[in-house]
């Protein structure tokens, strides 16, 4: 954003308004929440059960299921900001790794980009996690976070979004 100037920062995230002219010509001030970019992972088990977390949100207030996510670093590589999240939030490594593309989970105010992957082959390892997340590993199968979903016990659109694309990979 060349023109854009910062309101407020915080860690990573940038909230900056510009002027800009719209595709219609309309000229108009515009704010946006600059983020660096994220990855979202689907653990998968060798007996095909998805790994999610049950993660305390502050904002919320609230603990909510969700699969491993987690912002990239300045400069850092996309598939390995996946592993270290991995790693970090659910303690687990994987064997294969397959990207199933990228989302933009809120352009109307913000330009992250949510890079997808789907992990398997699973298995423990050690990792410091952030100070400030409170983290559950648990386990379903894939028709538990279907009801869960419909029952209104997940929540967090990234995972719901994403959560039949295990369908096409077990």
């Amino acid at each position: 954003m060349e023109n854009a100037a910062p309101l407020f920062a915080w860690k990573r995230f940038t909230l900056e308004e510009e002027t800009l002219t719209l595709p219609n010509g309309l000229t108009t001030k515009h704010v946006t929440l600059t983020h660096p970019g994220a990855v979202l992972i689907i653990p998968i088990t060798e007996n095909n059960t998805l790994i999610l977390l049950r993660q305390y949100r502050p904002s919320i207030k609230q603990w909510i299921y969700e699969f491993p996510a987690g912002t990239l670093e300045s400069g850092e590589d996309i598939t390995l900001c996946a592993q270290r999240e991995l790693a970090e939030e659910a303690q687990l490594q994987a064997k294969e790794w397959l990207a199933l593309g990228e989302c933009l989970p809120a352009p109307g105010f913000c330009n992250e980009v949510q890079y997808l992957f789907a992990a398997k082959g699973l298995s423990p390892c050690h990792a410091e996690m952030d100070d400030d997340e409170v983290i559950e590993v648990v386990e379903f199968s894939i028709e538990q976070v279907k009801a869960m979903i419909a029952g209104n016990e997940i929540q967090d659109s990234k995972t719901i979004v994403h959560s039949a694309v295990p369908n096409y990979l077990v």
